[in-house]
C-alpha cells in the first residue's frame, strides 16, 4: 500500500487535514521555518553573490530528524504550507533541509489550498505542482534587504543612543509617518469658526423644523467670530422667511466589499478594539481550525493574508443562494463591478470570508471563544453583505431664504435596507435617519421659533491608531499583508511608540531613532523609496526581476550610507552629561543614561553604587500657576508633557511647552507651537509668531 507524507506548517492543522485523507496519509507539521539566516552575523556573502548562508534554527534539529524519518517511509511527498511567499519559502527550505531534491527515489509536489476543508485539501492533491522559486526569490530578498537594514543601522543607534536598539525597513518608515502626524499636531493651531442653527414652527405640525445657516444668495459663508454671528442671528431674527426650493432623491449605499488582511484590522480595530496582532492571532486559529461540536475540527475562514477582495465562483453562488433563501430574492446582489485599486493585487488568494455561510456565528457560538466569536461574526457579516444588495436612502433637501441669506435643511430615510440588515460599519451607525416633516413644498409658512450660534473650533488631525497606520502604509504601498502586524507588534515592544486609548504616541526613544535615521539615512525612511522597494518585490514574484539585481543595487548605497552618517555622527557625539543632582548614597554627582523608557538619572559609580533615579528635563519657563519650574514629565505609559516640579502640590499641566509671555490680550499664560505661540485660553484664541532668538523645539 502507497505512502503519501503531508507537511504542512503548523501542528494545529495535522488534525483536521489527516481526518480529510484518511489511513494512507501522514501528516505533520515543520512548526514554521526550519532554517534561516544566523543570528550572530549577518549571513549573506557580500563577496560573492550576496549568497544567504541559511542555517537550521536553534531547536528544530530533532523536529528535522524525525520529518527525515517520515520521508524515508514515504512513496510521496506534499508540501502543503501556507499559500503565500512565506509558504513557498518554507516549502523551499524543508526541501533543501530534508535534501529532497537529492533523493530521485521520492516523488516531491508542492500543493497549496486557500481553506481548510475536506474540498480544497483534496482539490490541491489533483493539482500538485513544483515549488515556485519566483515567490522564493521574492521571499529571499525580502528577508536579505531586512537582514541588511538591521544588521548595518542598528549598531549606529547603538553607538548614538542604546544597545539593544533596531531599524527596519519598513519599521522605520512607518516610525516617521507616526513622527511626522505628531510634528502636524503639536504645531496646530486651532481657528475659530461659528455655526448658526433656526428651529422654525409651522401650521399644523407640533414638530420645529431644524435648519442650518448655509450662506447668501451667492455662495456659503464662513462664520470666523462672535460679532459676526451676532450680526447675523440679529438680521435673521426680523426677517421673512420662504421655502425657495423642496428638493427629493434617492441615495444609493453600495455594499462593502469582503475583508483584506488590510481592512480587517482595521474594522476589527475600530469595531472589536483589538490589536492588529490580536486580530492575526485569532483570524490564525479560525483558518487553522476550531473544535466544533458534532463536526471535529473545522476550518472556519479562508486564508488570512490577501490583498483580493476576489471571491470563488462555488462560494459567490452558495452566498446568493443562503441569502435568497433566508432573506429574500430582492437582497441578493446583481453584478458587482471589480474593485480598481493602485499597484499590483496578489489575486491568488480569494478575500477572507467563511468557508461554508451556512455555518453562521449562532450556530459555532457554544464552540468559539468570546473573541473568536466576534471576529468570526465581523467576517462573515462582512461577506454576507457583501454579496447582498444595495441600501436605498429617500433624501429630501430644503432651500430656506431670509432676504440675503440662505439656510439649508437635509434629511434622509432608509427606503430600503438591503446589506444593512446583515452588517453596518462604524459610518453606517454614525449616520442620522432623520425624516422631514411630510407637508413641507413651496406654499408652507415659516414662522422663526429660536436662532443660536454655536461657537466651535477647527481640530487637528487625528493621532494615529493601528488602523488609520495600516491604512495609510496600505496606501502608500509599504509592506504588505504579512507586514503590518509584526511592524507595529516591533515599534510598540521597541518603545518607540506607546499606545493609549487607541491612539499611538512616540516616545523619546522614538525621537532620538526617527531624528537619527532622517539625518543619516533619509532614503530608508523615505516613502517612495519603500513603496517602489515592494513593487521591485513583486516584479521578482512575477518572474520579471532577478532578485539578487535589487540586492546588488541596494547594498553598496547601504554601505556607503552607513560609512558617511559613522563619519557625520561622530561629530556630534552624545556624551554622558552629568547633572547637578547629587547621589544621596555615594556623594557623586548624578549622569543621563537611556533606558526602555527613555532618559533616566544612574550613578557613574556602577557597579559598586547602583542608585537610580527619574529624570526630569527642566523646560526653561516657571510655571504659571505657582512659578516654580517646568520640567518635562511622563505619563505611565511613556507619553511626554509639560508638568511643574512641585507636582503633587501643583497640579500644572500641558502637552505643549508653555512660554514666559503672557497674552496681551486676555493675560493667560501661552504656549508654543510650531513658529507659534498660542494663548492658552479656550475662548480667546491670540496668536503671534514665536520669537526667532531662543527657540526651544516643542514636544508633542
Amino acid at each position: 500500500m502507497a505512502k503519501y507524507l503531508v507537511i504542512v506548517e503548523s501542528p494545529a492543522k495535522v488534525k483536521t487535514i489527516k481526518k480529510f485523507l484518511g489511513k494512507n496519509y501522514e501528516v505533520t507539521a515543520s512548526n514554521g521555518h526550519v532554517r534561516d539566516l544566523p543570528k550572530s552575523r549577518m549571513g549573506i556573502d557580500i563577496e560573492h553573490g550576496f549568497e544567504p548562508k541559511y542555517i537550521t534554527i536553534r531547536g528544530k534539529g530533532e523536529l528535522l530528524a524525525k520529518l527525515r524519518k517520515e520521508v524515508k517511509k514515504a512513496d510521496r511527498i506534499y508540501l502543503a504550507t501556507d499559500p503565500d511567499r512565506e509558504g513557498e519559502a518554507i516549502s523551499w527550505h524543508l526541501s533543501k533541509a530534508l535534501k529532497l531534491d537529492e533523493n530521485t527515489d521520492k516523488k516531491v509536489y508542492r500543493i497549496s489550498f486557500n481553506e481548510i476543508t475536506q474540498s480544497a485539501v483534496k482539490a490541491s492533491l489533483k493539482q500538485p505542482r513544483e515549488i515556485d522559486m519566483d515567490l522564493v526569490n521574492a521571499q529571499q530578498a525580502r528577508r536579505i534587504l531586512d537582514r541588511m537594514v538591521g544588521y548595518e543601522i542598528s549598531p549606529v543607534l547603538w553607538g548614538k543612543v542604546k544597545r539593544g536598539l533596531s531599524a527596519g525597513r519598513v519599521q522605520s518608515v512607518a516610525l516617521r509617518i507616526i513622527a511626522d502626524r505628531e510634528s502636524e499636531i503639536s504645531a496646530f493651531i486651532p481657528e475659530e469658526y461659528w455655526t448658526i442653527e433656526a428651529a422654525f414652527s409651522i401650521p399644523g405640525e407640533k414638530k420645529k423644523l431644524e435648519a442650518r445657516f448655509y450662506g447668501t444668495e451667492e455662495g456659503k459663508l464662513k462664520i470666523a467670530s462672535k460679532e459676526q454671528a451676532d450680526g447675523i442671528l440679529e438680521e435673521l431674527r426680523g426677517a421673512e422667511y420662504e421655502v425657495l426650493d423642496v428638493k427629493k432623491s434617492e441615495r444609493v449605499k453600495r455594499a462593502p466589499y469582503p475583508f483584506t488582511t488590510s481592512t480587517l484590522q482595521q474594522e476589527a480595530s475600530k469595531t472589536l478594539n483589538f490589536s492588529t496582532q490580536k486580530t492575526m492571532r485569532l483570524a490564525q486559529q479560525l483558518y487553522e481550525g476550531v473544535e466544533l461540536k458534532g463536526a471535529g475540527t473545522v476550518g472556519l475562514i479562508t486564508y488570512l493574508r490577501t490583498d483580493s477582495v476576489r471571491i470563488s465562483e462555488g462560494a459567490d453562488a452558495q452566498a446568493r443562494d443562503y441569502i435568497a433563501k433566508n432573506y429574500g430574492a430582492q437582497y441578493v446582489a446583481g453584478a458587482q463591478a471589480e474593485k480598481k485599486t493602485a499597484g499590483r493585487i496578489q489575486d491568488a488568494h480569494e478575500a477572507i470570508r467563511p468557508t461554508d455561510i451556512a455555518r453562521t456565528p449562532t450556530a459555532v457560538k457554544e464552540s468559539l471563544s468570546r473573541d473568536q466569536f466576534r471576529l468570526y461574526q465581523l467576517i462573515w457579516r462582512r461577506f454576507a453583505a457583501s454579496r447582498m444588495s444595495a441600501a436605498k436612502y429617500e433624501t429630501t433637501g430644503v432651500k430656506i431664504g431670509a432676504g440675503k441669506y440662505r439656510l439649508s435643511v437635509s434629511a434622509s430615510r432608509i427606503a430600503f435596507d438591503g446589506f444593512l440588515s446583515v452588517y453596518t460599519s462604524d459610518e453606517d451607525e454614525k449616520a442620522e435617519n432623520n425624516v422631514l416633516l411630510k407637508s413641507i413644498d413651496r406654499t408652507t409658512q415659516l414662522a422663526l421659533a429660536d436662532a443660536h450660534g454655536t461657537q466651535h473650533f477647527t481640530q487637528p488631525p487625528a493621532h494615529y491608531t493601528e488602523a488609520s497606520l495600516v491604512k495609510t502604509l496600505e496606501e502608500h504601498g509599504i509592506g504588505r499583508p504579512s507586514t503590518y502586524a509584526p511592524t507595529i507588534t516591533t515599534l510598540l515592544a521597541r518603545r518607540y511608540v506607546i499606545k493609549e486609548n487607541k491612539n499611538l504616541y512616540m516616545t523619546e526613544l522614538g525621537d532620538a531613532v526617527n531624528a537619527i535615521m532622517k539625518e543619516a539615512f533619509a532614503t530608508i525612511v523615505d516613502e517612495g523609496f519603500t513603496a517602489n522597494m515592494e513593487s521591485l518585490l513583486d516584479k521578482v514574484e512575477e518572474g520579471e526581476l532577478d532578485w539578487k539585481t535589487i540586492i546588488s543595487n541596494f547594498y553598496p548605497d547601504l554601505e556607503a550610507a552607513v560609512q558617511e552618517a559613522e563619519k557625520r555622527l561622530e561629530k556630534v557625539q552624545i556624551a554622558e552629561e552629568v547633572t547637578d543632582v547629587v547621589c544621596e548614597e555615594c556623594g557623586r554627582n548624578m549622569v543621563v543614561k537611556y533606558g526602555p523608557h527613555g532618559k533616566f538619572l544612574a550613578c557613574p559609580g556602577f557597579p559598586d553604587c547602583r542608585n537610580t533615579k527619574p529624570y526630569y528635563e527642566k523646560a526653561g519657563v516657571a510655571c504659571p500657576q505657582c512659578g516654580k519650574e517646568i520640567v518635562i514629565r511622563k505619563t505611565k505609559k511613556g507619553r511626554r508633557f509639560f508638568g511643574c516640579e512641585n507636582n503633587p502640590e501643583c497640579d500644572f499641566m500641558s502637552w505643549q511647552r508653555p512660554s514666559e509671555k503672557k497674552c496681551p490680550k486676555c493675560g493667560t499664560y501661552m504656549l508654543e507651537k510650531g513658529n507659534k505661540l498660542v494663548c492658552a485660553g479656550e475662548q480667546c484664541g491670540y496668536v503671534e509668531e514665536k520669537p526667532k532668538k531662543g527657540n526651544v523645539s516643542e514636544i508633542g
